[in-house]
């Protein structure tokens, strides 16, 4: 008689959860819109579009990606990195704003849509793959600073028209003692209010608690009068939907373009993605978000908006408000499109000093301090990469730290790789077992062997130290050496070279060598490089123990096997 009790609880229970994540989702998505419609509408300033198309960036494409993509965290939508790509070019061909400009915006989101889907099929999702997660905290880092450094701007009601954070910086200090009080007081006050009311309850939706004062407050006030900026008009409605249409000698112009915004896309939505699944020790398929965002870029392109992306701010956004899965993504998508049909006039009275406060905070919470701290303790070296990758985004721009973050996850890679771990095998006399030691002039693992372990695969910038250090491990009396190639799985054209040499070298000084452990791709590679010819197959082995055998039988007799 229990179990149908303990079944009506367990469905109960299963119902109470799925409410509870709905409810937590449906905050999230309303805290999302609060803080990210007010946003776009800056980033259609950026793109030199109309307000509206700001908007219509967080409907269709928004939708799209939560479709076809696979990240449960990233926000797509309008990103100042593409919106500042494409309209300081596509400004040379037509004025800012005006139907022939708009019709460049929504076909270099077209072009960078098929450039997308070319770049599923061709698979380039594996880009992410070198992103570390240092760099990764980093790269945030980096962005989080330059959000926040560029919100201070209007949170002083000043107006620079540089993008780069370090020329803001300095020019903040210049134009310091022109701030309009009143809009540095509101947007001071409005960050300190949702600094503490955060930490008191996350699950209430401040932000839009403030996004609604400050939209009465400029309705209600002459706030205009006092030098605060308002959002202003704004169209509503739902977007028109067509194709872009474009002079050919234009179009042909269009595509370094799009090039350059599909290279921001892919490698920004993958830093972004990876970083937000990190924190949650999720996985994402890149290439199905490629895949999402070529649906999405297209959305864009058919609903009279320019190029979206996987935006690392509103992401930040969303994780902050509680969004767990594009479920609050779907929601943030139907109340923009209830904000098009009924209230684009409201937020005319919006101070963008108000909005500034909002995404300021946003920008200081991504510069995640305890998990820099947690590198810096743990690995110093890496703590610096993540740093530099920093720095870089704040000197030369987000899409420049993408593919600094890239670089430095490699240089990390190549770095441990030209400069591998080598040691030698030497018996303890206490245990009779092979403990690991430093490699060091006369250390011998028995009389007149030494087993030599090389932790990397050779290549062309470490084959030296594999040759130097077997040259100075085989001086009289050591009469044998032993590779252990457990950690090398390939050898490239240049190591080949050089081991051969070596071969050579050891033979005139009657050395013998003998490798163990070698697995199937590093005996193809030795088959192709001729290595196996020069050493004999009788002298590799796919163990270790049988290759330390086959060498002290070559001892004791002193015969080539």
């Amino acid at each position: 008689m229990r179990a149908p009790h303990l079944l009506q609880s367990l469905a109960g229970l299963c119902t109470a959860k799925r409410c509870a994540r709905w409810w937590q989702e449906g905050v999230a998505g309303l805290s999302l819109a609060s803080m990210t419609i007010p946003q776009v509408l800056g980033y259609a300033r950026i793109a030199g579009m109309p307000s509206v198309t700001g908007l219509y960036t967080v409907l269709l494409p928004l939708m799209a990606f939560g479709v076809f993509g696979s990240s449960k965290h990233l926000v797509v939508a309008a990103d100042s990195a593409t919106a500042a790509i494409f309209s300081s070019a596509l400004s040379e061909i037509a004025p800012l704003g005006s139907s022939y400009y708009q019709d460049l915006v929504g076909m270099v989101a077209l072009l960078s849509a098929l450039f997308l889907l070319m770049a599923r099929f061709f698979k380039l999702g594996f880009l992410a793959d070198f992103l570390s997660r240092t760099v990764l905290v980093g790269f945030m880092a980096g962005v989080g600073v330059q959000v926040a450094c560029a919100m201070l701007v209007d949170m002083l009601g000043l107006s620079i028209s540089s993008r780069n954070t370090v020329v803001q910086v300095w020019s903040l200090f210049q134009l310091l003692p022109h701030a309009v009080p009143l809009t540095a007081a509101c947007a001071f006050g409005a960050s300190l209010f949702l600094w503490g009311a955060e930490r008191l309850n996350k699950a209430v939706p401040w932000a839009l608690l403030v996004v609604v004062c400050g939209i009465v407050c400029g309705w209600a006030l002459p706030l205009q009068a006092h030098g605060v900026s308002l959002v202003g008009p704004m169209a509503g409605g739902l977007p028109k939907l067509h194709l872009p249409h474009v002079a050919w000698n234009d179009l042909l112009a269009l595509l370094p373009v799009a090039t350059s915004c599909v290279f921001v896309i892919i490698a920004q939505s993958a830093a972004t993605a990876r970083a937000a699944a990190n924190m949650f020790n999720e996985t994402v398929d890149e290439n199905r978000d490629i895949l999402g965002l070529s649906i999405a870029n297209l959305a864009a392109a058919v609903s009279g908006t320019f190029v979206v992306n996987g935006s690392p701010t509103q992401t930040a956004m969303a994780l902050k408000a509680g969004a767990r899965s594009q479920l609050a993504q779907g929601i943030f998508s139907v109340l923009t499109l209830c904000v098009l049909l009924f209230f684009t006039a409201p937020l005319r009275y919006l101070p963008h000093c108000i909005l500034a406060a909002i995404v300021f905070n946003v920008g200081v919470g991504m510069v995640n301090v305890g998990a820099l701290n947690r590198i810096r303790r743990e690995s110093p070296g890496e703590f610096w990469l993540a740093l530099i990758t920093g720095a870089i985004v704040l000197g030369l721009g987000v899409e420049q730290g993408i593919f600094a973050a890239i670089a430095l996850s490699l240089f990390r890679h190549v770095r441990h790789s030209y400069k591998p771990h080598t040691l030698v095998l030497k018996r303890d006399p206490k245990t009779d077992l092979f403990e690991a030691e430093p490699v060091k002039p006369g250390t011998q693992s028995e009389p007149g062997l030494v087993i030599y372990r090389f932790c990397a695969d050779l290549f062309y910038a470490n084959c030296a130290t594999f040759v130097d250090e077997i040259t100075l491990l085989t001086q009289p009396p050591v009469t044998c050496v032993v590779v252990d190639a457990s950690a090398i799985t390939d050898i490239d054209y240049s190591a080949a070279l050089a081991v051969r040499t070596l071969l050579a070298d050891l033979a005139q000084r009657r050395v013998h060598i003998i490798f163990g452990r070698v697995s199937q791709y590093l005996h193809a590679d030795m088959k192709r490089h001729c290595i196996s010819d020069i050493v004999g197959e009788e002298n590799i082995f796919p163990q270790l123990h049988t290759a330390l055998a086959a060498a002290r039988l070559h001892n004791q007799t002193g015969v080539k096997l």
